[in-house]
């Protein structure tokens, strides 16, 4: 299989922050969307794509709390969207829609915390699959009008290095047959991020609308990240005996301004015009490292494997995605 996962050579590195991903960018009359907008990596893009001069809707499902996160930050609004409630995205979609505003940037962003005991939606379906790529697939393609409006847009999801340790389940994806794993589940979630981008660029890339996939690093002071407890934290080598957050960017370990910026150039650089189905690592594009890597605190393997990046399994998710929302299938 021939791919397109090679280093540019952007002249960022994995220590660059938002900061320097938007330097000399100008957002002015840009609309973004950010899921998740309001808090960590989610916060951090909101805050930055808004100083460049973009229009920012965050999507959240506690509007008070969001508005009390982004209360100062111009040209931001806040609109429930409840990611495992398909009614709620199906009436995020609508409000946006009938603003008749075009949408340049939608970011998929938020993320459900793993938890030990499986969680699901009210269709039965396992919460981060749910969350993490379901709920965002029913989104974009709701958003797809508005995208289409931007005559030029772009489509970024957050995945993560995890997309390394699990193909979809394809034959058990929501755990009906016990044997749940929060890691596995985890994983599949991020691998699924990954496999939409490639099949939306695929198919909406003639509408001008480019997808990519961004791995942030891992950032130890996100709720995402701090929610396994300061005991695991340790043990990953994420933050030292006194609790405070261990920075190396070349080992992945991220603060919330380097880790967003990934997701951010992703969102706005030019470096990345006529291109798209990518998996972007450290403000750069990933090169495709299939070597079985063991994951330790001073070793965290982030680079995309093929898998992630299969055109036939982007399309066969793609229809899978159709069938568990019910949804027409597409061309």
């Amino acid at each position: 299989m021939t791919h397109r996962q090679h280093p540019l050579g952007t002249g960022f590195t994995a220590a660059s922050t938002v900061d320097d991903a938007l330097a000399g960018i100008d957002l002015t009359g840009k609309n973004v969307v950010v899921t998740g907008g309001h808090s960590g990596l989610g916060l951090v893009a909101t805050r930055a794509l808004s100083e460049a001069g973009a229009s920012v809707t965050v999507g959240s499902r506690d509007t008070d709390r969001a508005a009390a996160a982004v209360a100062g930050i111009e040209r931001v609004q806040v609109s429930r969207l409840d990611l495992m409630d398909p009614a709620s995205v199906d009436a995020f979609v609508a409000r946006y829609l009938e603003s008749d505003r075009p949408l340049h940037i939608l970011i998929n962003n938020a993320g459900f915390l793993p938890s030990a005991e499986i969680v699901r939606d009210a269709r039965g379906y396992e919460a981060q699959l749910a969350t993490n790529h379901l709920g965002h697939f029913q989104l974009t393609l709701g958003l797809h009008p508005a995208l289409r409006a931007a005559a030029g847009a772009r489509v970024v999801t957050t995945t993560s290095g995890a997309q390394r340790f699990s193909d979809i389940l394809w034959d058990d994806p929501n755990f009906t047959r016990g044997g749940y794993d929060p890691g596995l589940a985890y994983a599949q979630s991020k691998t699924a991020n990954v496999l939409f981008t490639v099949e939306l660029d695929r198919r909406w890339a003639p509408e001008g609308i480019r997808a990519f996939a961004a791995h942030p690093g891992v950032v130890a002071t996100t709720s995402f990240n701090s929610s396994v407890g300061a005991a695991s934290q340790r043990a990953q080598g994420l933050i030292d005996d006194a609790g405070r957050p261990i920075i190396d960017p070349e080992l992945g370990k991220k603060t919330e301004a380097q880790g967003a910026a990934t997701i951010v150039f992703g969102a706005t650089s030019p470096l990345l015009d006529g291109l798209g189905g990518l998996y972007l690592i450290d403000n750069d594009v990933s090169r495709l490292n299939d070597e079985d890597l063991p994951l330790t605190a001073d070793s965290v393997p982030a680079e995309v494997v093929s898998h992630s990046i299969d055109p036939r399994s982007a399309e066969r998710l793609w229809a899978l995605s159709e069938r568990l929302l019910n949804v027409p299938a597409s061309s």
